[in-house]
């Protein structure tokens, strides 16, 4: 169901996280196994003013080599900056290393990640597991802040506590106020908490409460931002500076530009979903990112997971889906978007999709982060054989 934008719309304004000063408070999110430069990108021209990479450990950030497919993990489009690297792990002593590395790399921010929800990421101290250790979270934050150079801004990420316990709550403040006080220049806070993973609604209350507690400092909301009203109504609603728009965002670079619309005095009433061809040429664009930056073969397997998404805004969504994930090449993709996309007309309004499997959605993100443990054990394999 649509949020309406409340009476009192803030609107479009600057948002400052340290050394950055972006255009709009409208931000993608880091989302592991998806935000890679293709979605980036296009999240960018599409008016996201900043955007983040995909988590990467801070094992595979030491041990990255050389391989294609590694560095394409860290790859940067000039039109993109600024972007920010992300950062996720357990050890204070593997953090500085690793976001010395991304700054190599070119990222103009380093963001740590102590919010993954995820039950392997947990099971290895990681992510969302660092709320339930202050000392360690903190220590954390000081290594990558130190490593850090002080031009670049050091950005947190953090859900609003491991459960709803006033233990929780407590080490989520202890966190929270001493990451600022050693540095951190931003933090973007969930409103759910570690074990609620992906399920039931985000608390924009705890938003409200934690902004207030803020005052001046930078704080970022995030949590069931799967459209441009929802954007709208969080930033009225809880006062935070800016949001970043997560899973809303896969498939839907449009979001942004509906997002900074509604920001900008536009109604409602003239938010569409983005008409066939529109979709089509988007599809297409996004397509040849990602054949630019993987090859073909390893392209038409990525883009799988981002087309089942764009379908939902096909008039024939389910049909499109299938049509999609059967694609192997680039002539089963181009013979896709002629059958489905050849002719102009209505889009498809995805909201009544928000409530998409969750089970689904972790599954996934569960997925995308063994695929990456796998490769750190690879790669720690062959840095012991040499």
């Amino acid at each position: 169901m649509l949020l309406s934008p409340p009476e009192n719309r803030p609107r479009q304004q600057k948002l400052q996280i340290g050394s950055l000063s972006l255009d709009s408070q409208i931000v993608q999110a880091a989302l592991s196994g998806y935000s890679d430069l293709p979605m980036r990108v296009m999240a960018r021209r599409f008016g996201a003013s900043y955007t983040l990479c995909e988590v990467m450990l801070d094992q595979f950030l030491a041990r990255v080599g050389t391989s294609h497919r590694n560095l394409a993990r860290l790859a940067i489009a000039d039109e993109e900056h600024p972007v920010g690297g992300q950062l996720m792990g357990a050890n204070p002593d593997d953090f500085a290393p690793a976001a010395r590395r991304l700054v190599e790399a070119g990222f103009d921010c380093i963001d740590i990640n102590f919010g993954c929800p995820v039950k392997k990421v947990l099971g290895r101290c990681r992510g969302g597991f660092l709320l339930s250790t202050p000392d360690t979270a903190l220590e954390i934050v000081s290594r990558v802040r130190e490593a850090v150079p002080a031009n670049l801004p050091v950005t947190l990420k953090m859900r609003r506590g491991i459960d709803d316990s006033q233990d929780s709550q407590d080490k989520f403040f202890t966190i929270f106020d001493g990451a600022f006080s050693r540095g951190i220049s931003a933090i973007t806070v969930h409103g759910r908490s570690v074990m609620q993973r992906y399920n039931g609604p985000s608390n924009w209350d705890f938003l409200a409460a934690v902004k207030r507690h803020a005052g001046d400092r930078t704080v970022l909301g995030s949590g069931d931002l799967f459209s441009a009203q929802a954007c709208v109504s969080m930033l009225a609603h809880t006062g935070v500076d800016g949001v970043t728009i997560a899973r809303g965002a896969i498939g839907n670079p449009w979001i942004f530009e509906q997002t900074q619309n509604l920001l900008n005095g536009h109604s409602a009433e003239d938010l569409q979903p983005p008409r066939i061809l529109s979709q089509r040429d988007v599809l297409s664009e996004h397509f040849r990112l990602a054949v630019e930056l993987h090859g073909e073969q390893l392209a038409s397997r990525t883009m799988r997971k981002f087309a089942i998404k764009y379908a939902k805004l096909h008039p024939d969504s389910l049909t499109v889906r299938n049509a999609f994930i059967a694609a192997k090449n680039l002539d089963d993709w181009q013979a896709v978007l002629l059958k489905y996309y050849s002719q102009d007309g209505p889009g498809r309004d995805p909201s009544e999709d928000i409530d998409e499997t969750i089970e689904e959605t972790a599954n996934q993100l569960g997925s995308q982060t063994r695929h990456l443990e796998r490769s750190v054990a690879t790669l720690t394999y062959r840095s012991h054989s040499l």
